[in-house]
């Protein structure tokens, strides 16, 4: 074979094709880069070798096994694992995917090089390469392989799950197989079973209304309360910035529970407390009717996180040049009119794409919700789907894991929740002014 390349262009498709054939190959026989060679070459070489291993794995993923009723139950396929192996399988063929890319074009970037140099790159060049612009590529591998297994992996395999028939009681492996379903558990929650369709429809609804008023209320709060602060003349403001974050500062798992307890119907303080006083006569059902206790929740959420806004809005506060109100007030404005038009526009451009955020988290806050009503009280649907009168997306799925082991709706939520709101936080973020260069 002729290894001699010409530095006219002439020879771009020899060392294409011959990159192509096997991993290494151009930078062995055209560019004498024997060890980065060596290296791609061995990578396929695993491959090869892996090849029957990554086949039998595929089609298990594809298959999920076949029931063996006449063997004993621990001796049996168990789907559950054929997914998650499938999956890490297909991942490491991506790798191999992404290492084979590599090397055909870093091979094309040497004939490049070579022509228009018009000489090989000598090996001390080719180590200064990568110590130069492939250096970054490699520091930053490990952190890419932990993203794929750890993160990328596990989410893949809970979308698929959407698309089997993982549930209880018939198809809980090992004593039993799981199937592909394509859409079905889709079809189901979406149209196909009125109950579980009002169900979703009714848990959705109350999801994206707490969500709005669960940031719109602690924002207000927290803003109300920046505000007073920062304007009172008080001598003891830091005591009551220390009392207000106590809430934020405390476990959300222990202040929910506590106020469980409180607002508890039969013996809780509250009631008890107000009977004792004589505001009423019998006891209020707080976390045991429907209104109320959504009702309670937004309340006490507020309680809890108004905190978190008064600190991050005041400390926004601070930041603003007390030139600009010293000029407001030479033209005669008044405290509502520099708030309205100084403060708030101000804080509202630093602290929106933390709005959007704490949006995300109050729509999937699961602490806030099933510490406090457990999802209750329940409603007429609940003893079929598990889902509570005060239960949003996140506590369902919950309940549908552990109550009914019902792992495939609950996966069909989790893949709404992440459709819906991930495009829309990314477009809420990037349409911010504080995104688009810092322009007010």
């Amino acid at each position: 074979m002729n290894t001699t390349l010409k530095p006219d262009g002439s020879s771009k498709a020899k060392v294409l094709i011959t990159s192509i054939i096997f991993m290494g190959l151009s930078h062995i026989l055209y560019f004498k880069q024997y060890v980065k060679g060596l290296l791609f070459s061995l990578v396929e070489i695993i491959g090869i070798c892996l090849t029957p291993f990554f086949i039998h794995k595929i089609y298990n993923l594809i298959t999920l096994g076949f029931p063996q009723p006449d063997l004993p139950v621990k001796q049996r396929s168990n789907s559950i694992f054929m997914l998650i192996d499938g999956i890490m399988i297909l991942a490491v063929i991506a790798i191999f995917i992404v290492i084979y890319i590599v090397s055909v074009r870093n091979a094309m970037d040497e004939y490049k090089d070579f022509c228009l140099t018009g000489v090989l790159r000598e090996k001390k060049g080719a180590m200064r390469s990568v110590k130069g612009k492939t250096f970054p590529l490699l520091a930053l591998s490990p952190a890419v392989l932990l993203v794929l297994f750890f993160v990328v992996v596990p989410l893949v395999f809970s979308a698929c799950v959407a698309f089997t028939n993982y549930a209880a009681p018939d198809h809980i492996p090992p004593n039993n197989t799981v199937d592909w379903v394509g859409l079905e558990n889709f079809t189901t929650m979406f149209g196909g079973e009125t109950t579980w369709t009002s169900a979703f429809g009714r848990v959705a609804v109350w999801t994206i209304i707490w969500g709005f008023l669960a940031t719109i209320t602690c924002y207000a709060g927290g803003l109300i309360m920046a505000v007073v602060l920062h304007e009172s003349k008080i001598k003891i403001k830091p005591v009551f910035r220390s009392i207000f974050i106590l809430p934020y500062a405390i476990p959300t798992v222990v202040s929910m529970l506590v106020w469980k307890n409180l607002l508890n119907g039969s013996f809780g303080i509250v009631n008890r407390t107000l009977m004792e006083l004589g505001l009423i006569e019998k006891t209020i059902p707080w976390l045991s009717d429907l209104w109320l206790a959504r009702f309670v929740c937004v309340m006490i959420n507020l309680w809890a996180g108004f905190s978190y806004f008064m600190l991050l809005i005041m400390g926004n506060m601070t930041a603003i040049s007390p030139d600009i109100y010293e000029a407001a007030k030479i033209d005669g404005a008044n405290k509502f009119y520099m708030f309205r038009k100084i403060t708030l526009p101000l804080v509202l451009f630093q602290t929106t794409p933390l709005i959007i955020m704490s949006l995300t988290h109050n729509i999937n806050n699961f602490g806030a919700i099933y510490f406090l009503t457990g999802g209750l009280p329940k409603v007429a649907d609940s003893t079929l789907t598990s889902a509570g009168g005060t239960d949003i997306l996140v506590t369902w799925i919950y309940q549908l894991t552990v109550t009914l082991m019902k792992y495939n709706y609950a996966s069909v939520l989790a893949v709404v929740i992440f459709i819906v709101l991930a495009p829309l936080a990314i477009w809420s973020f990037r349409n911010t002014k504080s995104f688009k260069e810092g322009e007010v």
